[in-house]
């Protein structure tokens, strides 16, 4: 410390602003991962176990996959993509904003009807189902069926069950799946339609029925690095995600590995 301060006065503010600046480079170094709302526990809880492991700092921004392709797409500087549904991927790839030959279908999910857990309808659904009658005037939570993908399947799934026409003008729409959770768990929409992952981590919710598989297209989630600075740093962190500690905590937070 004396020695600093017997440097010249340049020398001393020269050392001081590089010592401002060391843990900003650190802090820009993190890898930085775009992923779908759904993802959030059992991402985060991957990350911690990656970092845990010496593999580096990881810092996740969770929305809807059509906000987060777009941003990649506006030039946002994330390594890594996990989309909710191929589409969205697709999107980019066709962009050439993801690296050719690393896209890889990560998990797989499933859709369910849920309540307030106060309530206790137990709802079988199949063709014709009485949704509306289900809602009893109230508004049915769901992701934006425009663009996200939750929503997508949600619409996708009701169109071939026959009760969409009944139900679209009674339909609450929010930016992300997490936001349509939490209008049922808030009370404010009495039946909602998630992933089961996102009802397992709620306890204000239950759920109240499960879609048929057959009835949506397969809920994929595929993950890509993207052409985006550093993204080579990103492939360890990639890969991690397809082994099998990380296999093992996305079962736990109740995804399907598919590799």
């Amino acid at each position: 410390m004396r020695a600093l301060f017997r440097a010249p006065r340049a020398l001393r503010a020269l050392l001081l602003v590089l010592g401002m600046l060391l843990p900003a480079c650190a802090q820009a170094q993190a890898l930085v991962v775009f992923a779908a709302a759904s993802l959030r526990n059992a991402l985060d809880a991957a990350a911690q176990a990656y970092e845990a492991r010496g593999g580096g700092k990881i810092t996740v921004s969770y929305a809807a996959s059509s906000a987060l392709a777009r941003q990649i797409e506006a030039g946002a500087p994330a390594q890594v993509f996990i989309s909710a549904d191929e589409k969205w991927m697709d999107y980019l790839e066709q962009r050439h904003l993801v690296q050719a030959g690393s896209r890889h279908d990560l998990l797989a999910n499933r859709l369910v009807l849920i309540e307030p857990a106060s309530r206790k309808h137990d709802v079988t659904i199949a063709p014709g189902f009485r949704l509306r009658k289900l809602l009893n005037g109230g508004r049915l939570a769901l992701a934006d069926p425009a663009s996200v993908p939750a929503g997508l399947y949600a619409k996708a799934a009701l169109e071939k069950l026959g009760v969409w026409a009944s139900v679209k003008d009674r339909v609450a729409p929010a930016e992300n799946v997490r936001s349509a959770l939490a209008f049922v768990a808030r009370g404010e929409a009495p039946l909602g339609i998630v992933y089961a992952t996102d009802a397992q981590v709620e306890p204000r919710v239950r759920v109240a029925g499960t879609f048929p598989a057959d009835s949506h297209p397969p809920i994929v989630y595929p993950v890509a690095l993207t052409t985006a600075p550093g993204w080579q740093r990103a492939e360890p962190f990639e890969q991690f995600l397809r082994s099998p500690e990380a296999r093992a905590i996305f079962r736990r937070w109740g995804f399907t590995p598919l590799n």
